[in-house]
């Protein structure tokens, strides 16, 4: 979800009720066109991308407001059951976070520890990490990704 998921986010790589289905939004329109252009490349038949911010889908998923470029999309026929959001350095907000509590399971994955510890604080009463991981991807720097996947208690 951008905002929580961001940048090319199977942020929600929410799952479908179809098995091995993704709806993945994604906020730009570069990255969208670019991932059409892969999975197309690659035969890929069982995504299909929506180009909304982390808060347009929290907005669509409570049926807030609607929205046109979610228009012949049932969200309601889906059976959302893991979310992976790769969040701002800020980390989620507070709307974002609350939403992604509805999942059986939540891939985080991190550019800074501080806002992914403050976030997982306040999964903790739904969640409890089950995984997580480190990656120095850029040596000889304070910067360290992290991967944690939480599930339901």
């Amino acid at each position: 979800m951008p905002g929580a998921m961001p940048a090319f986010s199977q942020s929600d790589a929410p799952r479908p009720a179809r098995p091995g289905c993704a709806r993945p939004p994604e906020i730009s329109k570069t990255s969208v066109n670019a991932a059409l252009a892969n999975l197309a490349d690659n035969g890929v038949n069982n995504v299909e991308l929506v180009r909304l911010s982390a808060e347009e889908l929290t907005q669509a998923l409570n049926e807030v407001r609607p929205f046109r470029r979610l228009a012949g999309i049932d969200l309601k026929s889906y059976d959302f059951g893991s979310v992976f959001v790769d969040p701002p350095r800020a980390g989620m907000d507070p709307d974002t976070c609350e939403l992604t509590r509805r999942f059986q399971r939540i891939l985080y994955i991190s550019c800074n520890p501080e806002t992914l510890a403050a976030n997982i604080a306040q999964l903790h009463d739904t969640h409890k990490i089950t995984r997580s991981a480190l990656f120095d991807q850029f040596p000889y720097t304070h910067h360290m990704e992290a991967g944690v996947l939480l599930e339901r208690r």
